[in-house]
């Protein structure tokens, strides 16, 4: 094998177990109520960017075409403002009322990603 494919798969492997560290299993699960809101908030961002897709494929003019991606934008948007109140209200209270105030730091981080 040449050596860039055995870099390759280090690396590939190496990411494989980033991923695995870095995503953990909810506690505490999500409502159904709360599962049910985020997938169809999902699948309409889903749609929405298919329709820009589309709308790129057609030439369409630019100013609606970024009135689109606004749209979507901003419905991603509000999608993580629900996933942080979830983590705040579940994830975070536990792991205060655990002891681990590590965890605000962790929210800080993940407010950071957010503000940018």
């Amino acid at each position: 094998m040449p050596q860039g494919g055995i870099r390759n798969t280090r690396r590939r492997k190496a990411s494989a177990m980033e991923r695995q560290d870095c995503c953990h299993r909810k506690e505490t699960p999500r409502s159904a109520a709360l599962q049910d809101d985020l997938h169809k908030r999902l699948n309409r961002v889903i749609g929405q960017l298919n329709g820009v897709k589309g709308m790129i494929e057609d030439n369409r003019y630019c100013g609606d075409v970024l009135v689109q991606l606004a749209a979507a934008e901003s419905a991603v948007h509000r999608v993580s403002e629900i996933m942080l109140q979830d983590h705040l209200e579940t994830c975070v209270v536990e792991q205060i009322q655990r002891g681990n105030v590590e965890v605000v730091d962790e929210v800080m981080q993940l407010l950071r990603k957010f503000s940018r």
